[in-house]
């Protein structure tokens, strides 16, 4: 299992370090809404980035371009997603 420390190359004692300044610039109380705001703006880069892409996809399926992705590449995604889901399956909160 990978841990976050090991991807962003720094140690357990960063992190805490880390975690103890934003405490205390932020406080404890907006923590939250810090980490909601940053949520809300990855969903919307996210949606952004998917309605670009599909615009993309559009104008070339309209113009007889050929955007089918080989079996290769999709084998390699799909690696790459398995990955993140074992790295955010210890990250995500269980309901």
């Amino acid at each position: 299992m990978i841990l976050a420390s090991q991807i962003l190359f720094i140690s357990t004692t960063e992190v805490f370090f880390i975690l103890l300044v934003v405490v205390m610039l932020f406080g404890a109380k907006n923590i939250p809404d810090i980490a909601k705001g940053l949520g809300k703006g990855m969903r919307t880069l996210k949606d952004a980035t998917n309605d670009i892409k599909h615009e993309i996809t559009k104008s070339a399926e309209n113009n007889g371009i050929d955007t089918s992705i080989t079996k290769e590449v999709n084998e390699e995604l799909n690696k790459v997603k398995d990955d993140l889901e074992q790295f955010t399956g210890s990250i995500k909160r269980n309901k």
